[in-house]
């Protein structure tokens, strides 16, 4: 497994207009597509994104405790979540927005604004967790975490639990060739949950640890979003 970057995180919700709306008026993303199934926000859309899947509500929080994204001054883009509570840490800031989904805003030098800097996810057993990662491409990096491209995936102790209605739906990475990595799960014996062809992009899905589901996607040559 070979990916190369973390390009996005999606979510079911049930009102994705309405995150979307945050997102383009307090984050500075725009809508990248938007069709009968999802909207994609972002400020660039070859980095990490947000994919909204429209879904019954209401959804539960289950594996994902936050994603952040990743900005160079953190001071000038808490101005626009004015009037949102905001949990600060060192060099961060954590918020909620709707649904059950928490983002936070890390400070660290970046080209796009906005990236996907890491996404937090509750694990029964984030050391084990961390080191089943490694097969599926993702890169150690310190203790409970493993990096793609430079963003993370972190593990915090707690359990994910079995909803019916999650609000994760998957994480993706990008990759050159989608065949290569279906090939790939297969020799390894990795369960694959779907293979899609989709105008921009083609995909397969993978069941990883703790039934998180990972997409590995292929920008076709005539991906055409910005």
């Amino acid at each position: 497994m070979r990916p190369k970057t973390l390009d996005h995180v999606a979510l079911w919700v049930a009102d994705r207009d309405r995150i979307a709306d945050f997102a383009t008026e307090r984050l500075s993303m725009h809508v990248i597509d938007r069709t009968d199934k999802f909207t994609l926000v972002g400020t660039n859309a070859r980095r990490g994104k947000l994919t909204l899947f429209e879904a019954e509500g209401p959804r539960e929080r289950g594996a994902l405790k936050h994603v952040a994204l990743r900005v160079n001054d953190l001071e000038a883009s808490l101005q626009g979540l004015d009037g949102i509570a905001v949990e600060r840490t060192d060099g961060a800031a954590y918020f909620d927005v709707f649904e059950g989904l928490r983002l936070g805003l890390v400070e660290a030098q970046t080209d796009v604004e906005y990236d996907v800097d890491h996404v937090a996810l509750f694990s029964a057993d984030p050391a084990a967790t961390a080191e089943l990662y490694g097969p599926l491409g993702f890169s150690p990096s310190g203790e409970h975490r493993v990096e793609v491209g430079g963003a993370w995936v972190e593990f915090h102790e707690g359990e994910p639990g079995n909803p019916e209605r999650p609000l994760l739906n998957h994480l993706a990475v990008l990759v050159d060739s989608s065949d290569e990595h279906l090939e790939e799960a297969q020799e390894l014996g990795i369960e694959v949950a779907d293979v899609v062809d989709a105008a921009n992009t083609c995909a397969v899905f993978l069941w990883g640890p703790e039934r998180v589901k990972i997409e590995y996607v292929e920008h076709k040559p005539t991906f055409a979003l910005k």
